[in-house]
């Protein structure tokens, strides 16, 4: 059965691409991007050795395979002064694009959507390198979600980004009211490791598409995989005849990243709470706009009427994606009391079967920690959980791992007897553990998932999709998903972000679009020249004795409740406006 599910998924996988290549022109010109420093063909490289990561922050970012603790290579750490001159590159340059043409930006999807589907492997490989993570989770978190955001441009970018022409109310009736949205200039972005590619590729479409210029600051913990992606966007924006240095990627640590921050026109942020207020701080500086991602720590409700093994295998899967490769996973699991016993059991057999290992050493649903010291973390939550009377019920396993690597592998575990007083129900842990705690009814359910600071998401699965819908309708967050679990990101026609410590402001759907835009106000005469807009004359300087008498007849001429008093109120402003009236005594007296 295994094995025809696994035929089918490829088999799903092989007729998605074609039918992406069937909607890309045949006149789409291929590009070729350098990929000569990071393919690994097997050879040893002059820079190959074990890499033993440092504590204390140099001049260089320091590059390596969390999986093996190979050594990759290293990056500058920009300063200040080399930021600035980074960004004003960009804004040159971004005079120009500003005045470029949908087609023009359309094309430019289509390039980049024709080399990621023909270097789908190139792509998943060096995420899973410079990560940790597998190479089916590259595909699903790089590629999948890349291409849909592609393609949702595509299709509806040059729609949302039009004047929008809305209601002009009772009084301007003789008036058109439209919002414009015109480019903001350069934005910037500071993203996180674990999607390096979508997280470069997610602001930079945007914001391109919209006519800006963009600065990306990647992280220091996926520079090797975040400045070969940048050549990609680099050649598809040449390929179009774009201006150079329209997109560029910075390296380096908190000092770059605050002087990105301080010489852009807007900031987008993925990354902890932490760090989101410093971004919040510094861009106050300029008072120029932010959108801040900041994490969660979501919750996964199962009602007693679900499939249960159908349940539990979805469970496991968004608990593994909240591993230290991976994130938008679920971290906190309530199940009903009366399918407790067994829906734990699923999951714990389920889990007994997962492995962890080097992703480019054999076929594993799990892959290595990125983040240094990590693991240490994940056992320190653990820990304090067990202290506190939870218990460890099943876990996972790790093979094939060299000795310099151990302590980037954690296997995934699942724990009972939890409670929100322990701290792995109520910080983000960023990990493949299954915490799962149970429930008596939907309010007690409603109640627990609520108790945290973070607000990002939430999946609700239930055999009534009603009582699913409502339960999710009260958990306060930005992001839902009914009897499924991280749906929302593959419709990139929403928006994603979260409330409280999780953040604000939306990226993605029509909103990030937008999010990239000088949203504008324009008013002007319908009918212009033939009727234009004049100022009433018993308001005109100097004003009429009358002239709050007219006021008074206007507003209830247009707003009263009453037609008859309306129709009255629009005789005597009428009248008013035929009288002669002479202007009031402007003299005054001392």
């Amino acid at each position: 059965m295994a094995f025809w599910w696994a035929l089918m998924v490829i088999a799903f996988a092989f007729v998605i691409c074609k039918f992406l290549l069937m909607l890309i022109p045949s006149n789409v010109p291929s590009i070729d991007v350098d990929a000569s420093d990071v393919i690994d063909d097997g050879h040893p490289k002059e820079n190959s050795f074990i890499y033993i990561p440092s504590r204390r922050q140099t001049d260089k970012v320091q590059c390596y395979e969390p999986a093996t603790m190979k050594y990759l290579g290293y990056f500058p750490v920009l300063k200040p002064d080399e930021v600035k001159e980074r960004v004003a590159q960009v804004r040159k340059s971004q005079i120009v694009w500003a005045k470029s043409s949908f087609k023009q930006r359309r094309q430019f999807l289509r390039v980049l959507l024709k080399y990621i589907i023909e270097h789908q492997d190139l792509i998943c490989e060096i995420s899973s390198r410079d990560t940790g993570k597998t190479m089916v989770d590259a595909s699903m978190g790089e590629i999948m979600t890349t291409c849909e955001k592609i393609t949702w441009l595509l299709s509806e970018g040059e729609k949302w980004l039009k004047p929008e022409y809305r209601s002009c109310g009772r009084s301007m009736l003789h008036k058109t009211a439209k919002v414009e949205f015109h480019p903001l200039g350069v934005v910037g972005a500071i993203v996180s490791w674990n999607y390096p590619f979508h997280n470069l590729f997610n602001p930079v479409l945007a914001a391109v598409f919209s006519g800006n210029g963009i600065v990306v600051k990647v992280s220091e913990h996926a520079s090797w995989s975040g400045c070969f992606y940048v050549r990609i966007l680099q050649t598809a924006l040449a390929a179009v005849g774009a201006p150079e240095n329209l997109v560029e990627v910075i390296t380096g640590f908190a000092e770059t990243g605050e002087a990105l921050v301080s010489s852009v026109d807007k900031m987008i942020f993925v990354g902890s709470p932490g760090v989101g207020r410093m971004i919040m701080r510094k861009a106050a500086d300029t008072l120029i706009p932010v959108t801040l991602e900041l994490g969660g720590k979501d919750p996964f409700v199962v009602c007693e009427d679900v499939d249960v093994p159908h349940v539990a295998q979805v469970a496991v899967r968004a608990a593994l994606q909240s591993s230290g490769q991976n994130c938008a996973g679920a971290e906190r699991f309530y199940v009903h009391k009366d399918i407790y016993p067994a829906f734990v059991a699923a999951v714990v057999k389920i889990v007994k079967s997962v492995t962890a290992g080097p992703p480019q050493s054999g076929k594993y649903d799990m892959g290595a920690i990125c983040m240094q010291d990590h693991s240490e973390r994940l056992q320190s939550l653990i820990n304090d959980a067990l202290d506190k009377g939870a218990e460890i019920v099943g876990g996972g396993s790790v093979r094939n791992i060299s000795e310099g690597a151990v302590d980037q592998y954690f296997p995934p575990t699942v724990i009972v007897n939890v409670n929100h007083q322990m701290k792995l129900m109520q910080e983000e842990a960023f990990g493949p553990i299954m915490p799962i705690m149970k429930f008596s009814s939907d309010e007690e359910a409603i109640k627990l998932a609520n108790d945290s600071k973070y607000g990002l998401g939430c999946a609700v699965f239930s055999g009534s999709q009603r009582r699913a819908r409502f339960i999710a309708s009260q958990l306060h967050c930005g992001v839902a998903a009914i009897n499924d679990f991280a749906s929302n990101y593959m419709c990139q026609s929403l928006p994603f972000g979260g409330v409280k410590d999780s953040g604000f402001g939306r990226f993605a759907g029509v909103e990030g679009l937008r999010a990239c835009c000088l949203v504008k106000s324009v008013v002007e005469d319908r009918w212009w020249p033939l009727i234009k807009t004049k100022i009433p004359k018993p308001i005109q300087y100097p004003v009429a004795e009358n002239a709050f008498e007219f006021q008074q007849s206007l507003v209830e001429a247009l707003y009263g409740l009453n037609v008859w008093d309306r129709l009255r109120a629009l005789v005597n402003v009428v009248k008013m406006l035929t009288e002669h009236n002479s202007p009031v005594n402007t003299k005054r007296s001392v």
